[in-house]
């Protein structure tokens, strides 16, 4: 089996640790010999800690760990439209990656895919909202223009 990275493919060894098992056998990666007892101490705790993290990871339901992440591209695209000035381009690709999971995953991602939608259409409508605002220059405001867009 291979993993894809930025930096290229790489083998990835079909021996893992049993369950319950945590790495420990940190000491057969390259380098680790030249860190000292301290780091390589560190090293073991730090192999542990993620072996730790990847077994809670499996057993937690794959629709939980998926609406964490969807809510974190939600999060970016809030976070390109709050730029000044706003990253319309850079929001656009996180509301099109969330709307692809949505519409990929409809129905299967239970008792959160509700709160999930609605986060969609709000991000989506401050989307538009500030896309028309970067697009048209301001304009002096006048009582019915402020009460146009209060309603």
């Amino acid at each position: 089996m291979s993993l894809w990275t930025p930096q290229g493919e790489h083998d990835i060894p079909e021996e893992t640790p049993s369950e319950g098992e945590a790495i420990s056998d940190v000491g057969e990666l390259p380098g680790f010999d030249d860190l000292s007892p301290d780091e390589q101490e560190q090293a073991r705790a730090m192999a542990a800690e993620l072996a730790d993290a990847r077994k809670r990871l499996s057993e937690a339901p794959a629709a939980e760990v998926i609406a964490n992440h969807v809510m974190g591209i939600y999060e970016l695209a809030a976070i390109h439209l709050s730029n000044q000035p706003p990253s319309i381009d850079e929001a656009k690709v996180a509301i099109d990656a969330m709307a692809g999971i949505m519409s990929s995953l409809s129905g299967r991602l239970g008792q959160n895919e509700s709160v999930l939608r609605e986060a969609l259409q709000q991000i989506q409508v401050a989307f538009v909202q500030i896309s028309d605002t970067e697009k048209t220059p301001e304009q002096p405001e006048s009582g019915d223009a402020s009460e146009a867009e209060d309603t």
